[in-house]
C-alpha cells in the first residue's frame, strides 16, 4: 500500500547506491543479471507456442521490474524504505517465484545443453532465501512503532524513535541528513493527493528530521567520528564481506577474539566488545590494549555501523551472537561441557563425574580455556579415555551442538570430526550397535552446525559410512550422508555407491532421506546419469508416488524431475516404467503437499509436451530440443492411452 517504485530515473544506478535492502537487492539483481545472459540463446531458439512467447514475455517484464526495484531503494527516502522493508521483501520474494517459473516453461523448447544451464538456475533459485537485514528491520519496527504511539501520544517518544532509526539506518552526518530530507520531499512532490496517508507519514518524517535531527547527528559526530570512518572503509566491500562464510576479523574483539555483540569505540579509535573494554578499564589500566598507549579519556562510543554488519552478516549464515553480560541461563549443557573441557586440564579420569556438574562456568571463561590451552581439548585425548566415558563425551557434545547454535563460533567442525570418525570407527570395530549409532549421529549434529568450517573427509571414511548402510544404523548413516550430500567435493564419492543406496528406497523409514541424497547428488551431468541407469532407481522412485506419505511423494516427484529436465532419455524411461506415473502424479498434483502439487503439476506439463510412443525408436542427437523430440515421435505413433485420456 505504501510502495510506490514510479519514482525512479531512467539511469540505473550501481549497487553501491542502494540504500537499504542492500543485499537481498543485490541478490535479486544477480539472478536477474544471469538471465539477461541467458535470454538471447533463449529467445534464439525460437519458442514459438503460446506459453513460451508469455514466458518470454514474463521475463523481460522481471527484468525490468527488478532494476525498477534497485532504482527505488537507491533514491528512495532510507526512513520510507525500512517502513515498506516487509512489501519490498515480497517483491523480490515474487520476483525470484516468476523467474523461477518463467525458466521452468522455456527450458524444455531449448537445445538440451542450455536446458541444463537453465536446470542449476532454477534449482539456485528454488534455495534462494530473501530476509530484511536485521538492523532495517529493527529500524522498521521503531519506526512503525513511532507512527502508531505519534496519533496518541504526540511526540512523547519521538526524539528517541527518530534518533534509532537514524541510527541503524546510518544518516550520520550532516550530509547524509540533508539527502534524506531531499528524497522525502521528492517523493513528497509525486505522492498524488489521493493517497493522504503516505503524504501525512512523509510529513511527518520531514518534520521531525527536522526538529531533531541536526542535533542527533552533531551528537553523534562529535563523539563517533571513528564510526563513520570505518563505515567508509568497509563500504565498498560490504557485499562480499557479508557474503563471505568466515566472519572478517573487524567482526571480532581484539580480547576475546570472539565476534562482539556490543562494538564500542575508545579514545584510540579502536573498536572493542564493551564488556571486554570495561574489564579492561575496571582492571585499573588507562590505555589502549591494541596500541598500548595512555587514553585522553575513558568514554566508549557505539560502534552502530559495527553492529549493524555484524548483525546482517550473523543473520545470513545462521550465527547467533551470545550476549557476554548475561549469564547463559539457557544454555546449561554448553555450561556442563565447558566445566568439563576446563577440568579436564587437572583430571581426565573423573570426566564423567566433571560432566554431570552443575557449573556456574561464564562464557567468557570457556574462551580463556579455549584460546589459552588449545591442547586441553577433550577430544585430542578422545582415545585415552575408557570407553564408556568416550561415549558419555560424545553425547555431551552431541547435545551442544545440538541445542547452542553459539558452538559453532568457538570451536569448528575440524576441531570436532576427526575425534568423531575414530570414535565411530572403534565402535564399528567393536561391533558396539548403540555407540554407532551415537557416533552417526554426533556426526551428522556437528557437520550439520558447522557447514561453514567443512572438514575434509578421506576415502576411509566415505568406506566406513558406506558400511553402515543395510544395517541397523542405516537411518543414522544417512543422516550424514544427507549433510555430505549437499557438498561438491562430496558428491563424487557418495555418487560411487549409489547401487547401495536403491535398495534403501523400499524402506518406509529410509525412503525420504535417501531420495533427498539422491536429488542432491543430480547437480552434474555424471551424477545424474549414474542415479538413472542405475538397475532399480527409476522403478523404486516412481513405486514411491504412490506413497501415503505426503513428503515421501514429493521427494520422489523432485527427484524425476531433476531427471527428466536433464535428459530427454529418462523422460522415455519415467513413461515406460509403469502407465499408473500418470494417475499417481494427477493425484499428487491434486492432494499432495503444495511442493509436492507444484511439482507434480510441472512434470505432468513436461510429459504432456513430450509425449512419446510406446514403440518407435528416435535418434536424439547433441543441440536437439525436447520439442524436436516430441515432433519425431508423434509423427511415428500416438501418446499411450492414459496418457492422451489424462490431457484430453
Amino acid at each position: 500500500m505504501l510502495i510506490d517504485v514510479a519514482e525512479v530515473s531512467e539511469t540505473p544506478p550501481s549497487h553501491h547506491a542502494i540504500k537499504v535492502h542492500r543485499v537481498m537487492c543485490m541478490e535479486l539483481i544477480q539472478f536477474v543479471s544471469r538471465v539477461s545472459v541467458l535470454l538471447p540463446e533463449i529467445e534464439a531458439a525460437r519458442p514459438g507456442c503460446s506459453s513460451g512467447r508469455e514466458a518470454l514475455c514474463l521475463l523481460n517484464h522481471i527484468i525490468d521490474k527488478a532494476n525498477t526495484l534497485r532504482q527505488h531503494c537507491s533514491e528512495s527516502s532510507k526512513l520510507y524504505l525500512a517502513l515498506t522493508g516487509n512489501s519490498i521483501l515480497l517483491r523480490c520474494q515474487k520476483s525470484r517465484d516468476l523467474l523461477e517459473q518463467s525458466l521452468s516453461q522455456v527450458q524444455y523448447m531449448v537445445p538440451v545443453l542450455l536446458a541444463e544451464e537453465i536446470s542449476q538456475l532454477i534449482a539456485e533459485l528454488r534455495g534462494a532465501v530473501f530476509i530484511l537485514d536485521p538492523s532495517e528491520e529493527e529500524a522498521g519496527k521503531v519506526i512503525n512503532e513511532l507512527l502508531r504511539r505519534y496519533i496518541n501520544t504526540a511526540e512523547e517518544h519521538a526524539f528517541e524513535a527518530i534518533q534509532v532509526a537514524m541510527w541503524k539506518l546510518h544518516i550520520t552526518s550532516l550530509k547524509d541528513l540533508l539527502i534524506e530530507k531531499r528524497s522525502i520531499k521528492k517523493l513528497l512532490d509525486r505522492v498524488g493527493e489521493g493517497d493522504s496517508t503516505k503524504r501525512k507519514i512523509l510529513s511527518l518524517f520531514l518534520k521531525l528530521l527536522s526538529k531533531h535531527g541536526k542535533s542527533i547527528v552533531t551528537e553523534q559526530t562529535e563523539n563517533g567520528n571513528q564510526c563513520e570512518a570505518m563505515r567508509c572503509r568497509l563500504d565498498d566491500a560490504e557485499v562480499d564481506i557479508l557474503r563471505s562464510s568466515l566472519p572478517p576479523d573487524e567482526f571480532k574483539c581484539p580480547l576475546s577474539l570472539t565476534l562482539m555483540y556490543d562494538p564500542v569505540v575508545i579514545a584510540s579509535g579502536e573498536t572493542y566488545e564493551r564488556f571486554q573494554i570495561q574489564k579492561w578499564f575496571a582492571e585499573g589500566n588507562d590505555t589502549c590494549p591494541m596500541t598500548r598507549r595512555k587514553l585522553a579519556n575513558l568514554s566508549l562510543t557505539p560502534n552502530h555501523t559495527m553492529k549493524d554488519l555484524i548483525s546482517r552478516w550473523s543473520a545470513i549464515h545462521g550465527v547467533s551472537v551470545p550476549d557476554p553480560n548475561m549469564e547463559a541461563t539457557g544454555a546449561h549443557l554448553l555450561e556442563s561441557c565447558s566445566y568439563s573441557i576446563a577440568s579436564l586440564s587437572s583430571s581426565m579420569n573423573n570426566l564423567r563425574n566433571d560432566f554431570d556438574a552443575i557449573s556456574e562456568t561464564s562464557n567468557d571463561s570457556f574462551h580463556k580455556v579455549q584460546c589459552q590451552d588449545m591442547d586441553l581439548n577433550p577430544l585430542t585425548r578422545l582415545s585415552s579415555l575408557s570407553w564408556e566415558s568416550q561415549c558419555n563425551l560424545v553425547g555431551k557434545i552431541c547435545n551442544v551442538f545440538k541445542y547452542n547454535d553459539q558452538v559453532c563460533n568457538w570451536m569448528s567442525s575440524k576441531d570436532f570430526v576427526p575425534a568423531m570418525i575414530r570414535f565411530l570407527k572403534d565402535a564399528h570395530d567393536s561391533n558396539d550397535l548403540n555407540s554407532q549409532i551415537l557416533g552417526c549421529q554426533s556426526l551428522s549434529t556437528v557437520l550439520q552446525k558447522c557447514r561453514s568450517s567443512f572438514p575434509y573427509l578421506n576415502d576411509d571414511t566415505f568406506a566406513l559410512l558406506l558400511s553402515f548402510l543395510g544395517t541397523e544404523v542405516s537411518k543414522e548413516a544417512l543422516s550424514v550422508l544427507k549433510v555430505l550430500s549437499c557438498h561438491q567435493y562430496c558428491q563424487q564419492k557418495i555418487a560411487e555407491f549409489i547401487p547401495k543406496l536403491i535398495p534403501l528406497l523400499e524402506d518406509t523409514a529410509l525412503a525420504k532421506d535417501t531420495l533427498i541424497i539422491l536429488k542432491n547428488l543430480c547437480i552434474t551431468k555424471d551424477a545424474t546419469d549414474s542415479v538413472a541407469e542405475t538397475d532399480g532407481c527409476i522403478p523404486s522412485v516412481v513405486k514411491l508416488l504412490d506413497s501415503e506419505s505426503l513428503e515421501d511423494q514429493e521427494h520422489a516427484v523432485a527427484l524425476l524431475l531433476s531427471l527428466c529436465t536433464q535428459c530427454i532419455q529418462y523422460c522415455r524411461l519415467v513413461i515406460h516404467t509403469d502407465e499408473q506415473v500418470f494417475s499417481d502424479l494427477v493425484n499428487i498434483s491434486l492432494n499432495g503437499n503444495s511442493k509436492g502439487k507444484a511439482m507434480a503439476s510441472e512434470l505432468l506439463s513436461l510429459f504432456n509436451n513430450n509425449s512419446e510412443s510406446s514403440g518407435a525408436d528416435v535418434d536424439i542427437s547433441k543441440g536437439s530440443t525436447i520439442d524436436d523430440y516430441t515432433k519425431q515421435k508423434s509423427s511415428s505413433s500416438k501418446a499411450p492411452g492414459l496418457f492422451r485420456k489424462l490431457f484430453s
